[in-house]
Formats: C-alpha cells, sequence, structure tokens
C-alpha cells in the first residue's frame, strides 16, 4: 500500500471544502508564541518563571507551548538552578 503525501490536507479540501478557520488561527497564534520564546532563548537560557516575565505570558501557558517546543526538538533543558529546584532552557542547536 503506497503513502500519499498531503492525504490529510487534502482530504480536509475535499471533505470538508478547506481547513477550518479556527485551526488556521490557533496555527497563527502558536508561530507568533513560538517566535516569542524562541527569541528569548537566543539571548540566554531561561527558566520557565524567566520566560512567563520576559514574554508576558502566565506560566502555565509558557509550560504547555514550552513542552511542544522541546517535543518538536527546537528546545531542549539545560542546567539547573544552584538551589536544584528549577531546569533552565536552551535551543536546541
Amino acid at each position: 500500500m503506497e503513502v500519499e503525501k498531503g492525504k490529510t490536507a487534502k482530504y480536509l479540501r475535499e471533505k470538508l471544502g478547506g481547513i477550518p478557520e479556527q485551526a488556521k488561527e490557533n496555527l497563527k497564534e502558536f508561530n507568533a508564541i513560538k517566535k516569542k520564546m524562541l527569541d528569548a532563548l537566543k539571548e540566554e537560557d531561561l527558566t520557565v518563571k524567566q520566560m512567563s516575565e520576559k514574554i508576558g505570558m502566565p506560566t502555565h501557558e509558557v509550560v504547555y507551548y514550552l513542552m511542544s517546543l522541546v517535543k518538536y526538538g527546537l528546545v531542549k533543558t539545560g542546567e539547573i538552578d544552584d538551589m536544584d529546584e528549577y531546569y533552565t532552557y536552551k535551543l536546541n542547536k
């Protein structure tokens, strides 16, 4: 059985008449947040709290998006702080 590339997008176009607007808006929001986080990590390694303060986002949202970036290999865990409480996160180069 041959796998057809782009089958999901093709299915959505044919069956649903295109990709839903909400999905497009969610992707735009994710990409904007991803850019903010990656730009912040270009300057220095940050903990979740530091990232939250730097980009002005609640810590629970920072954790959600940060774990997505870790999952996709854009960010990785760095060192643990002096008090052995918090990990820093850094760009995965």
